[in-house]
């Protein structure tokens, strides 16, 4: 998981500089270059998310909220499916217990066990929080849109843990009805998704999630434990702690539907 502003647009940068008589071998390299970047950088990113998602998921996972009145946990069951597909259900505490969130490619179903029914969510309520937490609801399929709807740059690479980290621009494709002006993502060597910065139109930095907790989990490194902060409430943040996960698995058709989602079997 976990599951799981406004936009101005940016100015293209070059890769190269072409100040100082450039030649023209040199400016072939130049230009045929750039895609191959480009290309690098999604690769990387295809990779994170391929780790992080498998072809299928299963998951425990523990979310708790931090808040300048209090703090709160809950524990969730989630389960995920290729890149379009997945259902979060709460089991604890009680007054959460069966509340449910589904995800079937671009259409986002919310189940309120009190009022007892399934609600479409609007487009426009994609960007807000989930369940009082710092995660959005577009954030909980873990989609890839990151990767389909932006384009890429691999800004440059540090190291982090003994790891080599690569830092990844990605900005929104002309037309896409996306609510950051960008986002800035590192990623492991290992391919762990390793911290993700979203920000705003004007390019101001909104929030940021770090993986603070990576361990073998299923046969591949995972980040077990991911952390969301807001930059505008300090002191603030929700944090993911995944408790067990399987990938690879089994999940019958049944488990992504509506129906499901109102009266699980």
């Amino acid at each position: 998981m976990t599951s799981f502003g406004t936009i101005a647009l940016p100015t293209r940068r070059n890769f190269f500089s072409l100040a100082g008589g450039l030649t023209a071998a040199g400016l072939l390299i130049a230009i045929t270059a750039q895609p191959a970047l480009a290309q690098d950088a999604r690769s990387i990113l295809k990779g994170a998310f391929d780790n992080w998602r498998a072809n299928s998921s299963h998951a425990v996972v523990e979310m708790k909220v931090k808040r300048s009145n209090g703090t709160r946990s809950m524990t969730m069951e989630s389960w995920t499916q290729g890149d379009s597909k997945a259902l979060v259900r709460f089991t604890q505490p009680a007054r959460d217990a069966g509340n449910a969130t589904l995800q079937l490619g671009n259409s986002t179903y919310v189940f309120n066990p009190k009022l007892n029914q399934v609600i479409k969510l609007p487009a426009s309520a994609m960007t807000q929080s989930w369940m009082g937490s710092d995660f959005s609801y577009n954030d909980l399929s873990r989609s890839q849109k990151v990767i389909d709807d932006y384009t890429h740059k691999l800004l440059s690479t540090k190291s982090a843990g003994g790891k080599k980290i690569y830092v990844i621009e990605a900005i929104p494709k002309r037309g896409k009805p996306i609510a950051w002006g960008k986002q800035i993502l590192s990623v492991r060597s290992d391919g762990v998704l390793y911290s993700v910065e979203y920000f705003d139109q004007l390019g101001k930095r909104v929030r940021i999630m770090t993986a603070d907790s990576i361990i073998s989990l299923g046969g591949r490194p995972y980040p077990v434990v991911l952390t969301m902060k807001t930059d505008a409430k300090p002191g603030q943040y929700t944090r993911v702690t995944t408790k067990s996960a399987s990938f690879d698995v089994t999940i019958p058709a049944y488990m992504f539907t509506k129906s499901n989602l109102q009266n699980p079997r």
